[in-house]
C-alpha cells in the first residue's frame, strides 16, 4: 500500500490531532476563538495584500502609456528569481532532512549494537595507559641523571675516539627538561610463541631538552634545543623464564620511521669541522631516525648470562617477499605545455618500500600505462606491522608529482601465500599492479635443487631473483696483530659475497674488539659463492687478517649453521674471528606452482631405489639412458666489441667541470653473470672481450646488458638493453647495434654466435689455430669443445663403518668448474641420473675428475678420465661402466663435440676438414667447397690452412734451427696479429743448453712501443711459446713495415748480455696477410735476411 507525502509528513509522535480549517469544514460562520483564530486571518490579509502589489507594476505602466513588452520583461524576472529561491530552499530543506535522519539511525544503531552485540566488542585493542604516564612522570627527572652520566662517560669518550678532530669533544649542558615522554596508547599482540610478550606503544614526545656540545680545538659550540618525537614503539618482552625477575631481556624498536624533529643549536659552527664539512642537517635526521628503526633494535638484558644475545639482538628474518613490480594503469596527466594550454601525458616511476628498504624503479617516460616488470626481494622482520609502501611519482626536471600511493601490510601476504592483484592508489588515480610472494626460510639443504630450478625460469631485473639468504652475526675478535709502535688498532670488518659489501662499525684501542652485529646477504647460488671477511683498521690501509669461506661448507653444516671460532690468514698466529653464520633457502610453499623441466635436472626429491634381492632385481643395465634433451646444449659466444655516444658522467671541481666516464659492461644469460674491463675516459670505449656460456633450447631466454660508468663510490649506470636469444639460436649468428635504454644516448656494438658441437675431432686442430687467432689478450681462453655428463648409477660401494650404507653423492670437476649431484640417502646402489656441461679449452691436456663421497664419510671413490680417451673413441663418446678407485662401479656417459665457428672471419680448411675432397680440393674457393660465408660482415675471410710443411720431416732444417710463426692481419679489428708458437733444433754454443726467448719488432720502427717479447725458456733447444701480440695499425701502414723476429738468450746469470740464437726479418708486403698460417722458417745470422 503505497503512502501520500502528506500523509507521510505526519508525524507519529504528535499527542494532538491535526488543527481544522474552518473553510475546508463549510461550517456557517462559526467565529474563530482563541488567538489561533486571529493569526490565521493576518495571514489571510497578508497573502491578499501580496496579490496586490503584483498587480501595481500593471496599473503604473496603464497609467504611463508603456507597452506590454515592458509588462512580460518584469515578470518573467520575477518568475525566474522565484525559481531560483525555490530551489535554494528545497536544497536546504533536503539536507536538514538528511541530517536528521543519519542522527536518526545514528542513535538507533548504537543503542541496537550495546543491547544485542557481546560486551568484549565495545573495548578497543588500543588501551589508554595514564598510570604508565604518571609513573614516566615522576621517573622522568631520575633518567635525566642517567641520560647525563651516559653521555659523559661512554658517548663523550667513543666520539672522541672516533675522528682525531674531535679529541676535545665533550657535553658541557645535558637537561632533559619538564615535559617527559607521552604515551598515548598501548596495544598488546596475541604472540605466536608462548615465551614472548608483543607491545605496541604509541609514543609522543614534545620535549624541552637542552643538550650542548663544545669542540674547543676550533670553538664550536652546538646542541639541541627542543625536540618532537612521534610514532608506534614495538616493545617486546623475551624470552620468559620461570625465575624472577620473569623477563629475561626487553627490546625495543620502530616498525616504521618515527616523525622526528629536532631544533639544533649552532649546525653550522658544528659542520664546518674538518671531517664533518660532508654531512648536512637532513643526513643527520636520517641517520637517527634510521638508528630508531628495523633491522635495528634495542636490547636491554635483564638477568645475566643471557643466552643466544645475538639472536635476541638480531633475530631471523620472519621471511622473505619477493615483490613483481608489474604495471599501473589510469594514472593521471601531470605534464602541461604552452603554459598550461597543451595536456601531456606523465613520466612515471614507482618507489617500494618496506621499513628501511627502498628501491626505485625506471623511469617510463610519457606513458599513463607503465608496465615495468621489475623484482624486488625485501626483508620482513616482523608480523603484524610492517607494510609494504608503493609510491608512484611523475619524474620532473625540478620536483617530482606524486600521482598516488597504496599501501598492504605484509601480514595479508603471510596468509595468502601469493597475491597478484591491481591496488587502487591512494591520494591521485589509478592502479598499480603486483605479484606478492611469500618466501619461507627453510634450514633444508635438499630444497635447494628445486629452487635453483624454479629460478632459472624467472626473468628478473634489475638482480637475478635469491635462492638463499645467509645471516652473519660477527661477534668478536681476539689476538689481532698491533700497528706500528706497539699502538692498539681500530679494528672494523668488511664482509663480502660477490658484489655486495657491508661493513660493521669500528671499535677504537682494542686488539681484542667486541662489535655484536648482524649482516644479511641474498644469495643466487650458495653453491659456488664465498663469503670473503677482512678485518681492517679504520682507516682501511691496514690489513689485521682475512678469512675466505667458501659457502658450500654450510649446506653440509647441521642446519645450515656454523657457529665457531675462525682462524684468520694474513695475521697474527693466534688471530681468530667469532661468528655465526645461518643460511636459509628462501622456498616457495605453493601448491599450484609448476617447476619448468630444465634438461639434464631431475627432481630432488625422488626416491632412490633400494637393492633389494636378486629375484626381484632388474637386470644389470651395460648402457646410459638419458633422456631426449641431453647433449642438445649449444654454446653462445658473445664477442662485446664497442660503444658509442655514451653518456658523460664524471664531473670535477664540484661539477664546474664535465668530464667523461670509465664505461664497463655486464653481462647476465643462462644464470651466470659477466663483466668487461674498464675503459677510462672514454665515451666511445673499445673492448673486444669474448665470453661464452652454455645454452639450452628453452623459449624466452634473454640476454640482459647493463652499461656502468666506474666509480669510487657508486658506479653509474649508462644504459640498459635486453636482448631474446631466440633469434640467434635459430639463426646461429647475430651482429647488431644495441640502442641503450633509459639514458638520452648511447648504443652497444655486439656479435653473437650459436655454436653447435660436432662429434668429430678432424676439426680440432682447425678449431685450436682459430681460436688462437681471434682470441683477444683482454679475454679468457676460448673453448674449443663442449663436453656433455650423464651420471646415472654407481653399484658395490663400500659400506660405512662395515655394515651401514653410505649416502652417497659425486663431484664432478673440470679444471676449475665442478657439478655437484644430490645425495641419495643410506644406499650403496644410489641412482643420481643427472648431468652436467663443461667447457673444454685444451682437450688435449684436460682431464675429467669423479669423486663419489658420502655424507659425512668422505671419499668413496674416484675416477680421473683424460680427455684424450674421448678423441679417440667412436663419435667422440664413451658409454659404459668405469670402475673406482677402491670399491664400486659407475655407469656414465661423457661426449665430446667440436664447437666450429662459421662467423669468426677465419675459415678454416685442411686436407682433414671434409671426407669428400680430395687434396687437391684444398686450395679451392670456400663457394666451391660449400662452405656457408657471412657477406654481411665486415672481416675479411681469411683461408687458414695447415699444409703438410708443418710437419718436420718434410723440410730440412737450418743451421740455426726454426722458429713457427703466424702473422695475420685481423681486419675488422684494424690489428697487425703475430703468434710466436714455438723454436726448434736451436744451435747450442757451449756445453750449456741457451735459456731462449724472441723478441720482435716492428721495423722502422725501434722504439719500446713495437717491441715485444717473449718470458724466457730454460735450458732447452726446443722451446715452446704460444705467445699471442697484436699492434694496432691501419693496413696501409702494416704493409710499409717489416717484421723484425729475433731468437736470444741469455749469456750468463750475471751479465746483461744477450746472445743471438738466429733472426728472421719478414716484409710484410711480401705477404699474404689475409692466410693467417703458422708456418716454419729459418733462423739466419745478422748478416743475412731470413725467408721461409
Amino acid at each position: 500500500m503505497e503512502h501520500s507525502p502528506e500523509e507521510g509528513a505526519v508525524p507519529e509522535t504528535s499527542g494532538q490531532p491535526p488543527a481544522t480549517d474552518s473553510t475546508r469544514d463549510g461550517g456557517p460562520g462559526v467565529p474563530p476563538a482563541g488567538p489561533g483564530a486571529a493569526s490565521e486571518a493576518l495571514a489571510v490579509l497578508t497573502s491578499f495584500g501580496r496579490r496586490l502589489l503584483v498587480l501595481v507594476p500593471v496599473y503604473l505602466a496603464g497609467a504611463a502609456g508603456l507597452s506590454v513588452g515592458f509588462v512580460l520583461f518584469g515578470l518573467a524576472l520575477y518568475l525566474g528569481w522565484r525559481r531560483v529561491r525555490d530551489g535554494k530552499e528545497r536544497s536546504l530543506r533536503a539536507a536538514r532532512q538528511l541530517l536528521d535522519d543519519e542522527e536518526r539511525i545514528t542513535a538507533e544503531t548504537l543503542y541496537m549494537s550495546h543491547r544485542e552485540l557481546p560486551a568484549w566488542v565495545s573495548f578497543p585493542d588500543v588501551e589508554k595507559a595514564e598510570w604508565l604516564n604518571k609513573i614516566v612522570a615522576q621517573v622522568w627527572p631520575f633518567l635525566g641523571q642517567y641520560m647525563e652520566k651516559l653521555l659523559a662517560e661512554t658517548v663523550a669518550p667513543a666520539v672522541r675516539g672516533a675522528n682525531p678532530h674531535l679529541q676535545t669533544f665533550t657535553f658541557t649542558r645535558v637537561e632533559l627538561g619538564e615535559k617527559p615522554v607521552r604515551i598515548v596508547g598501548v596495544k598488546v599482540h596475541p604472540s605466536q610463541r608462548k615465551d614472548q610478550i608483543l607491545l605496541d606503544l604509541n609514543v609522543s614526545y614534545v620535549g624541552d631538552v637542552q643538550i650542548d656540545v663544545e669542540v674547543k680545538k676550533y670553538f664550536c659550540k652546538a646542541g639541541v634545543k627542543g625536540m618532537q618525537l612521534h610514532g608506534i614503539l614495538r616493545v617486546i618482552l623475551e624470552p620468559l623464564t620461570g625465575d624472577l625477575p620473569i623477563v629475561g631481556a626487553v627490546s625495543m624498536f620502530f616498525i616504521k620511521r618515527p616523525m622526528l624533529d629536532i631544533n639544533w643549536t649552532g649546525m653550522t659552527n658544528l659542520l664546518d669541522i674538518p671531517g664533518l664539512s660532508s654531512l648536512s642537517d637532513t643526513m643527520i635526521m636520517d641517520s637517527i631516525a634510521a638508528f630508531l628503526v628495523l633491522p635495528n633494535r634495542l636490547l636491554v638484558p635483564l638477568v645475566p648470562d643471557l643466552q643466544d644475545v645475538a639472536q635476541l639482538r638480531s633475530p631471523l628474518p620472519r621471511g622473505i617477499i619477493r615483490i613483481h613490480l608489474l604495471a599501473a594503469r589510469g594514472l593521471s596527466s601531470k605534464d602541461k605545455y604552452v603554459k598550461g594550454l597543451i595536456e601531456g601525458k606523465s613520466d612515471p616511476y614507482a618507489i617500494v618500500r618496506v621499513g628501511t628498504q627502498t628501491f626505485c624503479s625506471r623511469v617510463i617516460d610519457e606513458e599513463l600505462n607503465p608496465h615495468w616488470g621489475e623484482t624486488y626481494e625485501v626483508i620482513v622482520h616482523e608480523v603484524p606491522g610492517q607494510e609494504i609502501e608503493v609510491e608512484v611519482f611523475d619524474k620532473d626536471p625540478d620536483k617530482d608529482d606524486f600521482l598516488g600511493r597504496m599501501k598492504l601490510d605484509v601480514g595479508k601476504v603471510l596468509q595468502a601465500g601469493v597475491l597478484d592483484d591491481w591496488y587502487p592508489l591512494q591520494g591521485g588515480q589509478g592502479q598499480v599492479h603486483l605479484r606478492l610472494e611469500w618466501l619461507s626460510l627453510l634450514p633444508d639443504a635438499e630444497k635447494l635443487d628445486l629452487v635453483l630450478q624454479w629460478n632459472r625460469g624467472i626473468t628478473s631485473r634489475p638482480e637475478p631473483p635469491s635462492a638463499a639468504i645467509l645471516v652473519v652475526y660477527l661477534d668478536r675478535a681476539q689476538d689481532l696483530p698491533l700497528k706500528k709502535g706497539n699502538k692498539e688498532p681500530n679494528p672494523m670488518v668488511q664482509l663480502s659475497v660477490q658484489d655486495v659489501t657491508q661493513e660493521s662499525k669500528a671499535t677504537y684501542s682494542t686488539n681484542s674488539p667486541v662489535w655484536e652485529e648482524a649482516f644479511r646477504f641474498f644469495l643466487q647460488d650458495p653453491r659456488s659463492q664465498e663469503l670473503d671477511v677482512q678485518v681492517k683498521d679504520d682507516s682501511r690501509a691496514l690489513t689485521l687478517g682475512a678469512l675466505t669461506l667458501p659457502l658450500a661448507r654450510l649446506l653440509t653444516a647441521s642446519e645450515l649453521t656454523l657457529d665457531q671460532w675462525f682462524q684468520l690468514s694474513s695475521s697474527g698466529p693466534n688471530s681468530r674471528l667469532y661468528m655465526k653464520l645461518v643460511m636459509r633457502i628462501l622456498y616457495l610453499d605453493y601448491s599450484e606452482i609448476h617447476f619448468p623441466t630444465v634438461p639434464g635436472a631431475q627432481d630432488g626429491d625422488s626416491e632412490s631405489p633400494e637393492t633389494g634381492s636378486s629375484v626381484d632385481a632388474p637386470p644389470r643395465p651395460y648402457h646410459t639412458t638419458p633422456n631426449s634433451h641431453f647433449g642438445t646444449e649449444n654454446v653462445l659466444r658473445i664477442h662485446v666489441l664497442e660503444a658509442q655516444d655514451l653518456i658523460a658522467k664524471d664531473r670535477f671541481l664540484g661539477g664546474l667541470v664535465k668530464g667523461k666516464s670509465d664505461p664497463y659492461v655486464k653481462l647476465k644469460v643462462g644464470g651466470r653473470s659477466f663483466r668487461t674491463r674498464v675503459v677510462r675516459e672514454d665515451l666511445n670505449p673499445r673492448w673486444n672481450e669474448v665470453f661464452e656460456v652454455i645454452v639450452t633450447s628453452i623459449p624466452g631466454q634473454e640476454l640482459e646488458i647493463e652499461v656502468f660508468d666506474k666509480d669510487l663510490d657508486k658506479d653509474d649506470f649508462l644504459g640498459r638493453s635486453k636482448l631474446s636469444l631466440s633469434t640467434v639460436l635459430n639463426s646461429g649468428f647475430l651482429d647488431e647495434w644495441l640502442t641503450l635504454e633509459d639514458v638520452p644516448s648511447g648504443r652497444l656494438h655486439l656479435r653473437l654466435e650459436r655454436l653447435t658441437p660436432r662429434p668429430t675431432a678432424a676439426e680440432l686442430e682447425e678449431v685450436l689455430q682459430v681460436n688462437s687467432l681471434i682470441q683477444t689478450q683482454k679475454s679468457s681462453e676460448l673453448a674449443a669443445a663442449l663436453m656433455s655428463v650423464y651420471l646415472e648409477r654407481a653399484e658395490d660401494l663400500p659400506l660405512r663403518k662395515g655394515t651401514k650404507p653410505p649416502s652417497p653423492y659425486v663431484i664432478l670437476t673440470v679444471g676449475e668448474t665442478s657439478h655437484k649431484t644430490k645425495t641419495v640417502s643410506q644406499t650403496s646402489a644410489p641412482v643420481w641420473e643427472e648431468s652436467a656441461s663443461f667447457l673444454i679449452r685444451k682437450p688435449h691436456a684436460e682431464s675429467l675428475e669423479l669423486q663419489v663421497r658420502g655424507e659425512g664419510t668422505g671419499t668413496l671413490g674416484s675416477i680421473s678420465l683424460p680427455l684424450s680417451e674421448l678423441l679417440q673413441a667412436d663419435q667422440l663418446c664413451l658409454d659404459h661402466w668405469f670402475a673406482l678407485s677402491g670399491q664400486g662401479q659407475v655407469l656414465m656417459r661423457a661426449q665430446l663435440g667440436i664447437l666450429v665457428s662459421q662467423h669468426s672471419g677465419v675459415e678454416a680448411h685442411s686436407h682433414s676438414y671434409s671426407h669428400s675432397h680430395s687434396s687437391s680440393s684444398l686450395n679451392e674457393e670456400p663457394e666451391a667447397l660449400g662452405e656457408p660465408t657471412h657477406t654481411a660482415s665486415p672481416v675479411l675471410e681469411v683461408r687458414h690452412r695447415l699444409t703438410h710443411g708443418d710437419s718436420p720431416s718434410e723440410a730440412p732444417v737450418g743451421p740455426l734451427g726454426q722458429v713457427k710463426l703466424t702473422v695475420w692481419y685481423h681486419s675488422d679489428e684494424q690489428k697487425l696479429i703475430s703468434i710466436i708458437h714455438s723454436c726448434r733444433a736451436l744451435r747450442q754454443n757451449g756445453r750449456d743448453l741457451p735459456d731462449p726467448y724472441v723478441s720482435v719488432l716492428l721495423l722502422p720502427d725501434k722504439n719500446r712501443s713495437t717491441k715485444r717479447k717473449t718470458p724466457q725458456k730454460k735450458r732447452t733447444l726446443n722451446p715452446e711459446f704460444n705467445e699471442r701480440f697484436e699492434w694496432d695499425l691501419p693496413l696501409d701502414g702494416t704493409l710499409r713495415r717489416k717484421l723484425d723476429v729475433s731468437v736470444k738468450s741469455n749469456s750468463s746469470f750475471m751479465s746483461r748480455e744477450r746472445e743471438l740464437l738466429g733472426k728472421v726479418q719478414l716484409d710484410l708486403a711480401e705477404i699474404d696477410l689475409s692466410q693467417g698460417a703458422a708456418q716454419w722458417y729459418d733462423l739466419m745470422d745478422d748478416r743475412e735476411k731470413g725467408g721461409s
